[in-house]
């Protein structure tokens, strides 16, 4: 798992360098078709980053955008109206069978079908339309990390060509920035010894990062085997925050831009009720209380931090599972491939 944390850059690179092209050209095609809403369906960790590109696409392209529930093709059969829609499948594998089900369908419902994989040769590229592909490499940890941050930047290329608000040059800044992040290892392997007997907690984001708050809990569950929940900091604020007592560990993400003001405000209340709280954030952002804080280097704009802002989140689940005692790469009950219906 850590020297697949460390590939990213590399990977990054890879991606991008082979697909920009092939983006700019289906952002010619897809100019010529009306798509008046865009589906995503995903498993695991695929499907975080399918949460991310549901805020990214809404964002910068303004097109609708639903989350798939792949069993209600599966299971309960339903036939929907895909007409004008832009089905997008993410899978790291390509194997997943509940997502290339919905895929073969959607097809036949109307839609225009893309497939986002590590693995160009799976079942999921011959099923879709057009597949984008993730230059990863093979992955050999259980725990996605590479995987999921070059699917993050598929999504970034998909929504350069469906919008106007996303660059090809700002796309290209991204690997570099996750090596920057990278840097921040030694730190955080000193800094997960305060949490050797952590078994529960709560992660917290918003915006763009929200995401990162389901894939950060993910890899601490499957990793070091806590007990993490995650939340967006408005819904923590309506209910789950009553869970909050001296000592709690909270996991908050809290980048420069739009949700900056209201995760200072969450801070501060946790600090009030004497949360444990860390955050991740950028230097140079001003945080309330006596929070720990993990400061992702550089001026990033909200909208390109998803990426630099998980990779420390990767190395503390990384880090901490290796301070527990556990072997992140043999976490019990789990394998690579996952095949649901």
């Amino acid at each position: 798992m850590m020297e697949e944390i460390r590939e990213q850059p590399k990977a990054l690179q890879r991606t991008f360098e082979a697909e920009r092209d092939h983006a700019a050209d289906f952002k010619k095609f897809i100019s010529k078709r009306n798509i008046r809403f865009i589906v995503l369906v995903a498993r695991g960790t695929s499907d975080n980053a399918a949460l991310f590109g549901r805020y990214l696409f809404e964002i910068t392209t303004g097109i609708p955008v639903s989350l798939c529930a792949p069993s209600v093709h599966t299971l309960y059969g339903a036939r929907l109206d895909l007409r004008q829609a832009l089905v997008i499948g993410i899978s790291q594998s390509g194997e997943g069978t509940d997502i290339n089900f919905v895929l073969r369908r959607a097809r036949g419902e109307g839609a225009y079908t893309i497939a986002v994989t590590n693995e160009a040769k799976s079942s999921m590229t011959r099923i879709a339309d057009e597949s984008f592909l993730v230059r990863a490499g093979k992955q050999r940890s259980v725990a996605a990390t590479k995987t999921y941050t070059g699917q993050l930047l598929i999504l970034y290329l998909l929504a350069s060509a469906l919008g106007h608000k996303i660059a090809f040059d700002d796309i290209s800044e991204i690997p570099s920035r996750a090596s920057e992040a990278l840097r921040l290892a030694p730190e955080i392997r000193e800094m997960v010894e305060r949490y050797r007997y952590m078994r529960q907690c709560a992660v917290v984001a918003r915006g763009v990062n929200y995401a990162n708050a389901f894939e950060l809990s993910l890899k601490l569950m499957e990793t070091c085997y806590i007990v993490a929940e995650r939340f967006s900091s408005a819904d923590f604020l309506h209910g789950p925050i009553a869970m909050i007592e001296r000592d709690f560990p909270v996991l908050l993400f809290a980048p420069p831009g739009k949700t900056l003001a209201g995760q200072r405000a969450l801070i501060q209340r946790l600090s009030g009720l004497r949360a444990e709280t860390l955050v991740f954030s950028s230097n140079g952002v001003l945080l309330p209380g006596p929070a720990r804080v993990i400061r992702v280097p550089g001026k990033i704009p909200e909208i390109f931090t998803p990426i630099p802002y998980i990779i420390p989140g990767q190395l503390f689940a990384a880090s901490l599972a290796e301070v527990k005692g556990f072997d992140p790469d043999r976490p019990r009950s789990l394998k690579i491939v996952t095949q649901t219906l």
